[in-house]
């Protein structure tokens, strides 16, 4: 059973700005269901969180930096307040508080700081002290729905069922410039083996982009440790899967299923459509 899960949280959120100032953007909230199966606000990174925890994940690691302290916090159980709660006859807000921190007090959590902001894949880097077996990589500012987290078992699946040594989530998108795209042959319904993984590419050769949910064999430490900056300084966790791919490693993408939908908080647009399009997935209503 797969055990650790990396959260790199460390990002600036500058296309979030003012907002994201003072606050993180993986503070930012987006809705999901509550205890009571009522629709509920949460911070997305809690409900990324919530959402590994109940896929049998208990120890996580929280790739955090300067101004992150809120995120801290909120992994911080408080039971005064939910005390508080109780004592003023507000049993449903307190439920919901319990319950987040029984998942808390069950889990080992470490918060990692990346002193600077130098990129994903210089953030999935700094957990190596904290990883020494095969992990999920998970960004906090992006969320998957799907029915029983079907897209987080395949993921798994697939890695172990092929030996594999990386795995990563991919959709069909519009506008692949913006994203890391891969490149392979689909070997199964939905799943492909990955011949190259570019970053923002000039020509997309496919629009199959890379979402930021991963699995890792520990091996991309080492990749990470001999990936060269990209062009804007940073280090790009897709150059380092496109070195593992170079090293005649196994490395694979799974395409995420008809059923699932993709919530991302990347910029005011994302930020509101995830807002809007979680209420409507929750209360049935047609996601256009």
């Amino acid at each position: 059973m797969m055990r650790k899960a990396v959260l790199p949280v460390a990002g600036l959120g500058t296309r979030l700005l003012p907002m994201t100032k003072e606050m993180p953007k993986e503070m930012l909230p987006i809705f999901v269901r509550s205890v009571n199966g009522e629709p509920c606000l949460k911070p997305m990174v809690q409900a990324v969180f919530e959402q590994l925890y109940d896929a049998g994940f208990r120890e996580f690691g929280f790739i955090v930096g300067r101004g992150k302290r809120i995120i801290e916090d909120h992994f911080t159980p408080d039971l005064s307040f939910v005390r508080y709660l109780e004592d003023k006859g507000k049993g449903e807000l307190a439920g919901e508080l319990r319950e987040f921190y029984r998942r808390i007090f069950d889990s080992t959590i470490v918060f990692i700081n990346q002193p600077e902001p130098k990129g994903f894949g210089d953030a999935v880097l700094k957990a190596k002290s904290f990883v020494n077996e095969p992990f999920l990589v998970h960004a906090g500012d992006t969320y998957i729905f799907s029915n029983e987290n079907n897209h987080l078992k395949r993921l798994i699946d697939v890695y172990e069922g092929n030996k594999a040594d990386a795995v990563m989530l991919i959709q069909e998108v519009d506008n692949p410039k913006i994203y890391g795209i891969i490149d392979g042959d689909e070997v199964d319904d939905g799943v492909y083996r990955v011949k190259r993984a570019v970053e923002k590419p000039e020509k997309p050769s496919t629009n199959l982009a890379v979402m930021p949910v991963y699995v890792f064999d520990p091996v991309i430490f080492k990749a990470l440790d001999t990936t060269p900056p990209s062009k804007g300084g940073e280090i790009q966790l897709t150059d380092g899967i496109q070195k593992l791919i170079e090293w005649g490693l196994k490395v694979y993408a799974v395409k995420l299923s008809s059923d699932g939908v993709r919530f991302d908080i990347g910029n005011p647009h994302s930020c509101w459509k995830a807002f809007n399009l979680s209420y409507k997935n929750l209360v049935g209503t047609k996601i256009e």
